[in-house]
């Protein structure tokens, strides 16, 4: 029959661990009821922990608050976790207010658009016909009374 976890012999420090006996220490203090303390003496015979598995739980991309739930996350998946999923269906009441204030605005934008032109098309014929220069010369000084 395998063993579960197997303590792995001699004294070893924190950085004598490879990246895959780290995991293994991780997953069996995640799959055990132990504390941290506990499962350091196991593997290292040192009584004092001195937060080594949770700063291996952060590097190795572990929820550090993956005791409580027994379930870890790893770093390549939390990005992907973290996405909020939304489609074009759930348009928020907001959303939606807004799209309609967009719509009512470009629709007044172009309709101030062809009034002007509207009008400047109005002072070229009156300017034409009428042989009167309507619009103001650029760079005209104004009449001294």
């Amino acid at each position: 029959m395998k063993e579960k976890s197997k303590a792995i012999t001699g004294l070893k420090t924190g950085s004598d661990f490879s990246e895959s006996e780290r995991h293994d220490i991780i997953q069996d203090y995640l799959s055990s009821g132990k504390q941290k303390a506990e499962i350091w003496f196991k593997y290292t015979g040192n009584r004092e922990e001195h937060g080594n598995l949770l700063k291996w739980m952060r590097m190795l991309g572990y929820n550090p608050d993956a005791k409580r739930n027994r379930s870890y996350i790893f770093a390549e998946n939390s990005n992907i976790m973290s996405k909020k999923k939304t489609t074009s269906n759930e348009d928020t009441f907001e959303t939606l207010q807004l799209k309609k204030r967009i719509e009512e605005l470009e629709k007044q934008l172009k309709d101030a658009e062809m009034k002007a032109i509207a009008f400047s098309t109005m002072i070229d014929i009156a300017e034409k016909n009428l042989n009167i220069p309507i619009r103001k010369k650029a760079n005209t000084k104004p009449l001294k009374k």
